[in-house]
């Protein structure tokens, strides 16, 4: 399973401490060992159930989210310089991280992809966070996978989270017709 993982989230990789790494992948490994859903079934199915006529697959989506952040972080890095702190390995492995627990909240009904009696009562940043404690993931990379949604706009986010929560949304928004 571990090869699969890595070969849709090629951006593990990217990620230089190899503890946090191995975590990231154990949690995607998980996520998927407990979801209806294989590897492949997620470059295929939408990325969201909220909207119609989605064409724009799952992997698609995420993949697209953790560019945009360390693209985002690599270019205030660059404009800012020492004015700003931005741990990159944290905001990848929390990039990679915000949708894990989504995982655990599709149902598969007559072939159809739904919505688990989980996902009804438990939104994903919760159960994505819990994941990530489950494998000791730092705090600040729980805080970017809880906060990178509305449930945390009534927090304060760190920076890392910041950049995840625009980039998801920018990633996310322009479909919404």
């Amino acid at each position: 399973m571990n090869d699969d993982v890595l070969k849709i989230w090629p951006e593990i990789e990217w990620i230089k401490d190899t503890v946090l790494k191995n975590k990231v992948l154990e949690c995607w490994v998980y996520a998927i060992n407990n979801s209806v859903l294989s590897p492949k079934d997620l470059e295929e199915i939408p990325f969201s159930l909220l909207l119609k006529n989605c064409n724009v697959s799952f992997m698609n989506h995420k993949r697209t989210c953790v560019q945009l952040s360390v693209d985002i972080a690599n270019k205030m890095k660059s404009n800012f310089g020492s004015e700003i702190n931005i741990d990159m390995d944290i905001l990848i492995a929390g990039a990679i991280l915000i949708d894990v627990g989504k995982l655990l909240e599709y149902d598969m009904v007559d072939g159809k992809l739904t919505t688990s009696k989980a996902g009804k009562l438990l939104r994903h940043p919760f159960s994505g966070a819990a994941i990530a404690a489950r494998f000791d993931l730092p705090p600040e990379v729980q805080h970017i996978i809880a906060y990178h949604s509305a449930e945390g706009d009534l927090g304060k986010r760190t920076v890392e989270a910041i950049i995840v929560h625009h980039a998801d949304f920018v990633s996310f928004e322009p479909f919404k017709a």
